[in-house]
């Protein structure tokens, strides 16, 4: 039983919410309740007026739509490139940084997003723990970590980073720090610091809740704002992601309600998991990150009942949960774990 369990886990550990592969392997299942994902379950109003769509971008809207942006971050409008998806400025990234130097030696600090390693194209990243940074900064020449931690949750401290940026731009070398899901609490942002060096991506989809918008954000020094700008072209930005983007980042009395609804669910999932004697080993306000002796057969028994979770292949006792949307999916989930407590 354990090796087939491993064998259907195998198929969700690289990425969260392939509802597709789920369907496939669990037929059974008309309606899913997907927690794999660590996206906000409730999303901003996006735009349905049909006009955006109709025309090319303009490129005030763009402008209209970083400035928003960098006002949310409490960064400098300068330095804020709109890229679609912080997934995609990524691998850009990866192109723009690695092809300066035929010898070119990426970091990136694990446990972390499995695009971290993958993002430099031809280029071996090394790995290392946010303990080793110190040792890592000065030979590299860049250094990759996310801030809160995906999956444990972990935020990196903040004089050491500045240190390992100040440190790597004596070089030309440059620290990324992914912050997708910084939103719910933006005073441990490092948007707005203009540290030599720092590379910040933003994420819109986690905190507004559409991923399928695609739309993310890159905050960084001119020359690299300005070469990255020159990659994505006059029209990087869909319409309706210009749209729904700009009213979005202006709406502050929905951020605080957003904040609000994540930080008391986050409470709530940590007291249901806790109930059922599932020990967590780090959260964010988007997440819990459990660990749980038989991993894989908890995988499969919640996905028998119709909630889908997010497994690790480098860690067979982690499981990522993520928030539930209502009382039916909340109610799924409690159930789910009474019945495995009772096996």
């Amino acid at each position: 039983m354990a090796q087939a369990a491993r064998a259907v886990v195998q198929d969700f550990a690289l990425h969260g919410g392939r509802i597709d592969i789920a369907r496939a392997t669990f037929p059974q299942i008309a309606q899913w309740t997907d927690l794999s994902t660590g996206i906000a379950p409730w999303h901003y109003p996006a735009s349905t007026a049909s006009e955006p769509a109709e025309r090319l971008p303009d490129p005030a809207e763009l402008a209209a739509l970083e400035a928003a942006a960098a006002a949310f971050f409490g960064a400098d409008p300068a330095r804020v490139v709109a890229v679609p998806g912080s997934d995609l400025a990524m691998r850009l990234l990866g192109l723009l940084l690695g092809r300066r130097s035929f010898v070119f030696r990426p970091a990136i600090v694990r446990p972390g997003y499995s695009g971290h390693a993958s993002m430099w194209g031809g280029h071996h990243a090394a790995e290392c723990a946010v303990d080793d940074i110190e040792i890592m900064a000065p030979t590299h020449d860049v250094l990759v970590l996310a801030r809160p931690n995906n999956p444990d949750g972990l935020i990196a401290d903040r004089i050491l980073l500045e240190w390992a940026a100040l440190t790597m731009a004596t070089r030309g070398a440059h620290l990324i720090v992914d912050e997708a899901f910084a939103d719910a609490d933006l005073a441990g942002s490092l948007a707005g610091c203009d540290w030599p060096g720092l590379i910040v991506l933003r994420s819109f989809g986690k905190f507004f809740g559409l991923a399928g918008l695609r739309l993310g954000f890159v905050i960084a020094p001119p020359s690299i704002a300005a070469d990255l700008r020159a990659l994505i072209g006059d029209w990087p930005i869909s319409g309706p992601a210009l749209a729904t983007g700009l009213a979005a980042y202006r709406d502050t009395a929905w951020h605080d309600a957003q904040r609000l609804r994540l930080t008391t669910a986050s409470q709530r999932l940590a007291d249901l998991l806790t109930r059922h004697g599932i020990t967590i080993v780090g959260r964010t306000a988007f997440f819990a990150l459990v660990s749980v002796c038989h991993r894989d057969r908890l995988f499969v028994h919640l996905a028998q009942a119709g909630v889908l979770t997010r497994p690790f292949d480098y860690e067979p006792y982690w499981l990522r949960i993520g928030l539930p949307r209502d009382e039916s999916d909340w109610a799924r989930l409690d159930k789910a774990l009474s019945t495995w407590r009772m096996t």
